[in-house]
């Protein structure tokens, strides 16, 4: 089945979208091959950008800002799934899985209330004709888990079988973990800010002209300010027990504000370097008491050189690789991730994994909005998927069976 993938993360810079042809053969030991066909990204409308900005926590925001949003999104998503059939699936995608775009992430004492990703699926389908799975994480919330790291099924898709205890790092705007012990239960959860700090830092520091800290530039002109560090790492969601979630309901420019108040004026490029510091600190120190043996980064996080050396310094000696090692550019990584659950959801196969978002059981994700042909289902395969393949060049990249 040829699927594109489309999203948007919580940096809301850009929709990606990624198309594979997905094959499931369950002679295999129900094995799931996956072959990339590429991705194509475009920005938001600038006029969108702003006004999605300008609505997320903690500003106030109208049901009318929400309805504008909910239908802008929906068609940008749609003019990228029209492009990406076009480009990438030869005007043959006969699925799109959309994430959607989060802008609140209702989460309290350790558990997940609710969540809300916009971007009304109808507008994608009316765009491409093609079916779409879309709402991926309020039924594993209604079952009682975190509805995040979604990805963590395919995580662990990719990574169990490998040797030691590898994990799976995801540097968005919040940053997120997979971790496949071999004698133990897997674990995932957010680990706190990714770029997000970073990202705010640098926007009020340049008057709005700077969106982010190209090539770690800033942070590697500066020298980290231990003692707002130190500060900074008593927030209590770093002690918080797995599996936990945030997002920018926490981490944003008035959380960064609070605690440079405590402090005389520490100079831009010190204050970047703090917080780059600050997630690397963070990520570390989530997966080192886990014993992780090698960490597999994707996200546009991986793209800032500072950040990456100051991970790699702060995981002292534990290989720190990229998901393209697996098959998956790190770019691209979530998106494909997402098209592999709308193919489950699709064909009637839970996508979370109930052991790392905290939900009651396995759950079959999402909603579907039927395409422009008559919608028929696919029956559920005898055996559930126990396996990631990924395919490039005709090359087998990856494929270790789940224990």
């Amino acid at each position: 089945m040829r699927v594109i993938g489309l999203m948007s993360g919580t940096s809301y810079d850009a929709v990606d979208a990624a198309a594979c042809d997905i094959v499931h053969r369950p002679g295999e030991g129900g094995a799931l091959h996956l072959t990339p066909l590429g991705l194509v990204s475009e920005p938001y409308p600038e006029p969108l950008r702003t006004a999605l900005a300008e609505a997320l926590p903690p500003a106030r925001t109208t049901l009318a800002d929400v309805c504008r949003l909910d239908t802008r999104i929906g068609q940008a998503f749609g003019r990228l799934a029209v492009r990406a059939d076009r480009e990438l699936c030869e005007g043959r995608a006969e699925l799109i899985a959309s994430h959607g775009q989060t802008v609140y992430h209702w989460a309290a004492d350790g558990q997940v209330h609710g969540t809300l990703q916009l971007g009304e699926p109808a507008w994608i389908t009316e765009a491409s004709g093609c079916p779409v799975v879309s709402g991926f994480r309020p039924r594993d919330v209604a079952a009682g888990g975190q509805g995040a790291p979604l990805v963590g099924l395919i995580d662990l898709m990719l990574l169990r079988g490998r040797p030691g205890v590898p994990a799976a790092l995801n540097i968005g705007g919040i940053a997120n973990i997979t971790v496949v012990p071999r004698y133990a239960a897997p674990v995932a959860f957010d680990t706190g800010p990714g770029n997000a700090l970073i990202d705010a830092a640098v926007r009020e520091l340049s008057g709005g002209r700077l969106a982010y800290d190209e090539g770690g530039a800033l942070a590697a002109s500066g020298r980290v300010h231990e003692g707002l560090l130190r500060r900074m790492l008593t927030e209590p969601y770093y002690r918080l027990p797995a599996p936990r979630t945030t997002g920018k309901e926490l981490f944003h420019a008035g959380y960064l504000r609070s605690w440079l108040a405590e402090f005389e004026r520490i100079p831009p490029q010190d204050l970047v370097a703090t917080l780059t510091r600050l997630t690397a600190r963070t990520v570390a120190d989530a997966l080192r008491p886990l014993g992780a043996t090698e960490v597999f980064a994707s996200g546009g996080g991986v793209r800032n050189p500072t950040l990456t050396a100051m991970l790699r310094a702060e995981l002292a000696g534990t290989p720190l690789r990229t998901s393209e090692e697996l098959g998956l550019p790190a770019a691209a990584k979530e998106a494909y991730a997402f098209a592999v659950l709308g193919y489950l959801t699709l064909h009637g196969l839970p996508g979370n994994a109930p052991g790392c978002t905290g939900a009651a059981g396995p759950r079959v994700l999402g909603s579907i909005t039927p395409g422009s042909r008559r919608l028929r289902l696919p029956a559920p395969p005898p055996v559930a998927p126990r396996s990631l393949s990924v395919q490039t060049d005709g090359v087998t990249v990856r494929a270790c069976a789940l224990r």
